[in-house]
């Protein structure tokens, strides 16, 4: 069952099926971010409707109902009465969720609304209704909900409304986390209804706001609807890829005074990793570069002993370092940004870091990261992007010497020697990359997943020996390499994370197994679609064949599969065997991010602007 998604730039959001209901606990109306973009609370489960004539009483049943999406998801009701329009909407930047009514009835009709309350972490549930308990207050233009387990203030602001005030626990099972072995028991509050009588053609508004004050919600609707319209004129992109550039923009959340990125909806908060993979196709492809700007300068920021954090813990904002590749993302990141902008004087504040970043690889950081004697990066299990761990059990530990990472740092001594150029620095950065390069070259001869256990299998991991701007392979090595991934790995959904023959492949993300075993054992990630066509496209010279075949066979196919109200959102995985269910969350930001940078860049052949000054012998100073 699809979903809807509104979100409001601090990490709070909204979202449902599409049928209105609540099929997992991350789900509600509204969710509030209280230390943007983590800390996230769960205090508006559902709001149902009803609707009474003098002859009949109709309950508004959203499986009657016609979604669609255009700027905002809507539902839209019809029968012998009524057509009522129910759009939803989040003002930016603000804990504050509106539904908007247009309401056309043929004859006079009374309208009831049943708000479901709760108060929660969004982790959590409540199997037991006596774990909290909701005082609720009403005035002349609001109802305050106060949760006894939270000091927050829920207003419902409704104006002309009468209030019928009921209060009974529901108890709800969310079938999606059950199917997980996720906590799924919970209760919620229904606590009553308004009820508003309706004559002649109406627009008006509920408002759930944990603010103090709400604007004009007709004004906020349309600051809000303007907002997006400005993104996606500001992103100069054509029209069919608007859905994307308004996806792109869920991610890019207020983090303190700075921006960062959520790496996905509904549960994950800001990941070091993610936000790099996702930067490029999020802010510069869009033409977001104060953003892009802040974010590397928040990252900056965090960095430690060269290590940029892996996760950010939801409820405490904690990071963890437990990553090889993130730093070295950081440094391409950085390269990508100065292609768009050359802003130098922001170049030479990072420059530091990026510097620290390569001393201490080479000379040994946390998780025995370190410059072997080969010249290439050694790590421990369970750093790069395929970390998943059970206890003590690694089922992709792919250590010592993953490609990607040899790939990753080759490219980065590339760009350190552009940038100790640019800025007229000595340095050895040029020298040690031919070291890296011919020491790879020496060992790499297959297509090796993990360098020094000659580990063969067919993983998409080898694509950044391809797709980066600077490469250790041949070209012969490098078609090989694509078309290896192309027939088989590649799926409609993007390449699945080992091939089918392989014996850890997993085809379900559900089985009679662990369910994070999948992950990486057969599982696709369309994020990987990234790096997959700018591949493809450069092992074909970015000629215009190759780049209208790219669009045609690995783009279009998914964005048909998920139609004309589409909003944009891809999906973190799907599963390895056809029918390819999607799985995980419903909106991942390098999903989105990977498959709109390669559609500007790759495809369209949008390039940035100061790429020819950063290429490595074409120094300009």
């Amino acid at each position: 069952m699809r979903e809807w998604l509104v979100t409001n730039g601090l990490g709070g959001y909204a979202s449902l099926t599409n049928m209105h209901s609540n099929t997992r606990k991350f789900h509600g109306l509204l969710i509030a971010s209280l230390n943007p973009p983590v800390d996230r609370w769960v205090f508006v489960s559902n709001c149902y409707d009803q609707m009474l004539s003098e002859k009949e009483n109709y309950s508004l049943n959203p499986s009657h109902a016609r979604f669609s999406f255009s700027l905002f998801p809507m539902l839209t009701y019809t029968n012998n009465n009524v057509l009522l329009q129910k759009t939803f909407f989040m003002p930016y930047q603000q804990n504050t969720s509106i539904i908007k009514y247009d309401v056309f009835p043929k004859k006079p009709i009374t309208i009831r609304h049943y708000p479901i309350m709760t108060s929660r972490h969004f982790y959590e549930v409540h199997p037991d209704p006596s774990m909290f308990d909701i005082k609720i207050q009403q005035t002349d233009e609001k109802i305050i909900f106060s949760p006894t387990n939270n000091d927050q203030q829920i207003s419902l602001w409704a104006s002309n409304f009468k209030y019928n005030l009921d209060y009974k626990w529901e108890y709800k099972k969310y079938q999606k986390d059950q199917k997980r072995n996720d906590a799924c028991d919970d209760h919620v509050l229904n606590v009553g209804y308004l009820e508003k009588e309706v004559s002649v053609p109406s627009t008006y508004y509920l408002i759930f706001s944990l603010e103090n004050q709400v604007n004009d919600p007709k004004t906020l609707f349309e600051e809000e609807k303007q907002r997006k319209l400005n993104l996606i004129r500001q992103s100069q992109l054509p029209s069919d890829l608007a859905p994307l550039v308004l996806s792109s923009d869920q991610f890019l959340v207020k983090k303190a005074e700075r921006t960062t990125i959520l790496a996905g909806y509904h549960w994950f908060s800001d990941w070091g990793r993610d936000t790099l993979i996702a930067l490029p196709g999020l802010t510069l492809a869009t033409k977001r570069f104060p953003m892009a700007k802040d974010i590397l300068s928040c990252l900056q920021d965090t960095c430690y002993k060269g290590i940029i954090p892996n996760t950010y813990d939801d409820k405490t904002g904690d990071a963890a370092y437990n990553t090889v590749d993130a730093s070295l993302w950081f440094i391409d990141r950085v390269f990508q940004y100065m292609k768009y902008t050359d802003d130098i004087d922001f170049l030479k504040i990072l420059y530091p870091t990026m510097e620290s970043i390569i001393s201490n690889y080479k000379n040994g950081t946390l998780n025995n990261i370190h410059m072997d004697n080969d010249y290439l990066i050694a790590h421990d299990p369970g750093l790069t992007w395929m970390d998943v761990k059970q206890g003590d059990y690694y089922p992709t530990p792919r250590s010592k010497k993953a490609v990607e990472i040899q790939a990753l740092w080759y490219h980065d001594l590339c760009i350190m020697d552009i940038f100790a150029n640019i800025l007229g620095k000595s340095n050895e950065y040029g020298s040690l990359s031919e070291k890296v390069k011919e020491s790879f070259i020496s060992q790499y001869a297959e297509q090796y997943d993990v360098i020094d256990t000659l580990d063969t299998s067919c993983r998409p991991n080898k694509l950044l020996l391809v797709s980066l701007d600077h490469v250790m392979i041949d070209d012969e090595m490098q078609k090989n390499i694509v078309s290896d991934v192309l027939d088989r790995l590649l799926t409609v959904f993007g390449p699945r994370t080992v091939d089918r023959d392989h014996t850890q492949y997993k085809g379900s993300y559900f089985g009679n197994y662990p369910r994070d075993i999948t992950y990486h054992n057969g599982i696709v990630w369309p994020w990987l679609l990234g790096p997959f066509i700018s591949a493809y496209i450069k092992t074909q010279g970015h000629n215009e064949q190759s780049r209208k075949h790219a669009y045609n066979q690995f783009l279009k196919p998914m964005f048909d599969v998920y139609g004309e109200q589409w909003d944009g959102s891809i999906h973190e995985i799907f599963d390895g065997d056809p029918v390819f269910e999607p799985r995980g969350c419903i909106n991942q930001a390098w999903s989105v991010a990977e498959p709109l940078r390669a559609y500007v860049e790759d495809i369209l052949l949008f390039r940035p602007l100061f790429e020819e000054k950063y290429q490595l012998n074409e120094i300009r100073v």
